[in-house]
């Protein structure tokens, strides 16, 4: 059964508020080809392959934005955007139709956690509450007197972070999670596999032994082999609350399942109409709706991260680690759901069935359905898939454009 987001196919649903001018690229599925890369002119989507048979290649380019600009007035069209969102949905989509997938390729996908105070607070409950949803809300309001003020104008890593510090460890209440949240190092981790991501419409994943849990929206950074920002789009980093609560090093568990890496709709290119402080300010809402008939709706503001953007890709890429294929950079969520619903006391956790929609207006919106981990489509399109794909299609430029 399709979806509201989805039903008219009305790419108002899928595109930035300036489309007219924004620089999209994504990645399209194309029954008997495979994956293609893709820019968006005028409601068509256009086939990029002249320019870079992969998203990795193209934004390891010295201004990706020229090329795709420039490509755009020749490209060929491949598919209508609109009956591309109208097979959006994996419940019924055709798989002999063309859909969307995650707009990144061969980019390692990381992620960085606790950059906003109120998913710092969070974790620290979870951490306290060792997993059990039914005993957050005390511990919360218990943190919140004790400390929420306090963390939110302070700059990680400052002399007043420290002095912070000292308090909180005479209270008992340092935790590994300030830590990462106010300290010098920030917390940099792997979300997902190389191609495991999920575009929009597609199914998430959730462990099925997890009660507690939750979708976190954030900003998804698009960096290149070098360490430039060259694009952002948007990203669902869902979250097992009660896997990591119980212990820390049950991360890569709470973070990595099938699934449970989204992205998306399209990676829109850094250029002259959209930067990086366009990123620093922009405004993330959160929508989910049950088939229980249960609506939530939620929205916080990028100006609120305690570590810029360019911090955290400097201290995950650098002389310390090099991503030779780039890197697709989660910044943290400012988000993160605590209403009631199944009960008083019980916190917000996923049902299956949820639908999920996060949305900025100068990125777009991702919408994508909440599943079991081992019900959602298994992953089987890996990177000797995408080669042996790629081999079989030779570039139509006689003088394609290489990373330099």
């Amino acid at each position: 059964m399709s979806h509201s987001w989805f039903s008219d196919g009305s790419q108002i649903s899928c595109l930035p508020d300036d489309a007219a001018t924004a620089l999209l690229v994504g990645r399209l599925w194309m029954p008997g080809t495979g994956p293609v890369l893709v820019g968006v002119h005028r409601g068509q989507l256009r086939d990029l392959s002249d320019v870079s048979l992969t998203c990795s290649e193209l934004l390891a380019q010295s201004d990706p934005a020229a090329v795709v600009r420039d490509a755009l007035r020749h490209a060929p069209v491949v598919a209508e955007l609109g009956a591309v969102l109208r097979n959006a949905p994996q419940a019924s989509r055709r798989p002999d139709l063309p859909f969307l997938l995650a707009p990144c390729d061969l980019q390692v996908i990381k992620a960085s956690g606790v950059t906003f105070v109120a998913s710092l607070l969070e974790r620290v409950v979870e951490e306290q509450a060792r997993g059990d949803a039914g005993r957050a809300e005390g511990l919360r309001q218990e943190l919140m007197a004790a400390m929420g003020g306090a963390l939110s104008e302070v700059r990680p890593g400052s002399a007043q972070a420290r002095k912070i510090k000292d308090l909180l460890l005479a209270r008992g209440l340092w935790s590994q999670y300030l830590e990462v949240g106010i300290g010098p190092d920030a917390e940099i981790f792997t979300k997902a596999p190389v191609l495991s991501a999920v575009g929009t419409g597609d199914d998430v994943g959730l462990h099925p032994r997890s009660r507690w849990n939750n979708s976190e929206p954030e900003v998804v950074l698009a960096v290149s082999p070098e360490g430039r920002i060259v694009g952002a789009a948007l990203g669902n980093d869902l979250n097992l609350r009660d896997f990591e609560g119980r212990s820390a090093l049950l991360l890569g568990k709470a973070k990595d399942n099938n699934a449970s890496c989204a992205i998306g709709p399209f990676i829109r290119l850094m250029d002259d109409g959209f930067g990086l402080e366009d990123v620093r300010r922009c405004q993330i809402n959160l929508r989910v709706q049950g088939p229980d008939g249960f609506e939530l709706t939620d929205s916080g503001s990028m100006s609120l991260i305690s570590r810029d953007p360019q911090d955290l890709v400097q201290q995950a890429m650098g002389d310390h680690h090099q991503y030779p294929d780039g890197m697709m950079m989660f910044l943290g969520t400012m988000l993160a759901p605590t209403v009631d619903r199944l009960g008083a006391g019980s916190g917000f956790t996923h049902q299956e069935g949820d639908w999920v929609g996060i949305s900025s207006a100068r990125l777009g919106t991702l919408v994508n359905r909440v599943q079991r981990s081992d019900r959602a489509p298994p992953w089987v399109f890996g990177i000797g898939s995408l080669m042996r794909s790629l081999a079989t299609r030779p570039r139509r430029s006689s003088n394609p454009r290489l990373p330099g």
